[in-house]
This record gives C-alpha cells, sequence and structure tokens, in this order.
C-alpha cells in the first residue's frame, strides 16, 4: 500500500500538473471505485483545482465551490499521468481524470477493487479524517499523547490511522527497527527514552525516504511506487541479513499483514511467535535464533 512517503511524492507531482487546470470530465470505468452518492460525480466537471492536498494516506483535489475529490490506493491502486485524453488499460483501469494538460489514469492491480474515490463537502472531507497525528510536524509531545491513548503493540499503534497518519505495514517496519524496538511491545510499557528514540527514529526514517522518492522522481511524474524496495532495512527482507547486525530477518504473518524485524536489534534475540506456525509446532516453537537454526538443521539431517 502506498504510504506516506509515496502519497506525498504523488501530491507534489500533481501539484505541479493539475493546480489551477480545469477537471475536463471523470471516465469510470469500475462503479464500485465510487463510494459516495449523496453529491453527483459530474459536478466536478468543470471545476478548477485550487489545491491538492494529503489526508492521510488520501489525495484530495480541491475544487472550486467548496468540493473535494478524495483518491485512497489501498493496496494495488496506482496512478499515472498520460497524454491528455489517454485510454485506459483494460483489465487494471478504474479511472480516467482528463485535465487540458493531461490525463491522471488511476489503475488497480488486484482483483477484489479496494481502491476508493469520494466527492464529498468539506463536511464530508471531515468525516473522512481518521485523525491521525501528522508524524513529520508533530512535536515529541504530540507523538507521546497518540501512543498513550491506548494501549496496544508498537505496530498496530503506528499502523492505526486514528492514532498515526499515514503510516502503514511497510514503514512501520523500518521505524521500529531504526528505533531498535519490538513489534509487539506494548505502547503502555514505553519509558521517555524509548519514546523519544521512536519519535526521532519516526522522523529521521519518512524524511529520508521522502528524500529518496523525490529524487528518484525528479521533474517525471513517480511510476515505482511500491511497498518493497531493495533499500529498506527489514520489511520485504525475510531471511536476508539485517544491515546493521547481519542476522536473518525474521518474519510473522498476521491475517493479510506480515511483521518484519530483526531479533538480535529489537527484541534481544527472542523470536516471535508467528500464529499459524507457533501453533502447529507448540512447545517444539524455537524461542531464539540459536535454538532456529538448530530446527532447522534437525530438519535438514531428516530428524
Amino acid at each position: 500500500m502506498p504510504e506516506l512517503p509515496d502519497v506525498e511524492v504523488y501530491r507534489e507531482a500533481l501539484e505541479k500538473h493539475v493546480r489551477g487546470q480545469r477537471l475536463l470530465g471523470i471516465r469510470l470505468a469500475s462503479p464500485f471505485l465510487l463510494r459516495s452518492f449523496e453529491i453527483p460525480l459530474s459536478s466536478a466537471t468543470g471545476r478548477k483545482v485550487l489545491a491538492v492536498r494529503r489526508l492521510g494516506k488520501r489525495i484530495v483535489f480541491a475544487l472550486e465551490g467548496d468540493l473535494f475529490l478524495a483518491i485512497h490506493l489501498m493496496i494495488a491502486g496506482r496512478l499515472h499521468w498520460r497524454d491528455p485524453g489517454a485510454r485506459l488499460p483494460g483489465r487494471v483501469g478504474l479511472a480516467a481524470f482528463d485535465f487540458p494538460s493531461g490525463t491522471l489514469t488511476l489503475t488497480e492491480a488486484s482483483r477484489k477493487r479496494r481502491a476508493a474515490l469520494h466527492l464529498v463537502s468539506a463536511a464530508g472531507l471531515r468525516e473522512l479524517d481518521a485523525g491521525g497525528l501528522e508524524p513529520l510536524t508533530a512535536t515529541l509531545a504530540q507523538f507521546h499523547a497518540a501512543l498513550a491513548r491506548e494501549n496496544h503493540t508498537l505496530k498496530r499503534s503506528l499502523t492505526d490511522p486514528r492514532l498515526f497518519a499515514g503510516i502503514g505495514n511497510a514503514y512501520s517496519d523500518e521505524l521500529l527497527w531504526a528505533a531498535r524496538l519490538s513489534p509487539v511491545q506494548l505502547t503502555g510499557n514505553l519509558d521517555e527514552e524509548e519514546i523519544a528514540r521512536l519519535f526521532e527514529a519516526t522522523r529521521a526514517t519518512l524524511g529520508d525516504w521522502l528524500d529518496r522518492l523525490r529524487a528518484e522522481a525528479g521533474d517525471e511524474f513517480p511510476e515505482h511506487v511500491t511497498a518493497f524496495r531493495p533499500e529498506m532495512a527489514v520489511h520485504g527482507r525475510y531471511k536476508l541479513p539485517c544491515p546493521r547486525c547481519h542476522s536473518p530477518v525474521q518474519r510473522i504473518r498476521r491475517a493479510e499483514n506480515e511483521v518484519n524485524y530483526c531479533a538480535t536489534c529489537q527484541t534481544g534475540g527472542k523470536l516471535l511467535a508467528d500464529r499459524a506456525l507457533s501453533r502447529l509446532l507448540g512447545k517444539d516453537w524455537p524461542k531464539t535464533l540459536e535454538e532456529m537454526e538448530e530446527w532447522k538443521a534437525g530438519l535438514r539431517a531428516g530428524l
């Protein structure tokens, strides 16, 4: 799923391309994309784009007449800038937004069709706002207060849009690795030093990735948006060496998400329990990296 750095780079590119232009029309290829019905989608046609904003992981076009066009890309949605009147790709194309200078197309590679489009008033836009704190502009005190609102694991709290805006599965892994904190540590158990460390790691990591993605896109529209990048420390790098200590990156799966972490750097060498596999192995589930290596050696030896 595109998260804060990717969505912000999309926003910056769109600001350059469409701010001040009139939306000539919207071609909707999938009726499942539109999630709002109080204001007809045709009401957006002919209105000038006053600004392009980011609301968490949403991209919002502020239109004349106090209307707002909000796009949530979810997991597999992507944006592309094409020549004026460009055709939508057949299977993955969801919508095309036509402007005098070009066409913005929205595609989704997944068959589940989770991407969402809303056309709302200012009041409707407030309803779409989950209320999460913007991590790059927050103070340490605000960051601390958000963490303290509920006692959950760090992974869950960082990815909760009611607490923090724009952080998802990929970057939460990276922030926690940078802060040397366990993804399953409870927020209520954090001390002042750990909170300050996570705050600084969040600002530094997200800021660094924003700079990287801006440099990668250059003057072009960003076309390489992905949740898996080889430069990442742990996310999507299961079994590969941690760039800090060289221990193999570990992974646990939870529903459709996964948690990637370094046991040496983040959990004191302890392996987190994967729900499915640890239930299968029961008391035989290895608790440390050393036990995991012994268990694997036993499998290889046919024991």
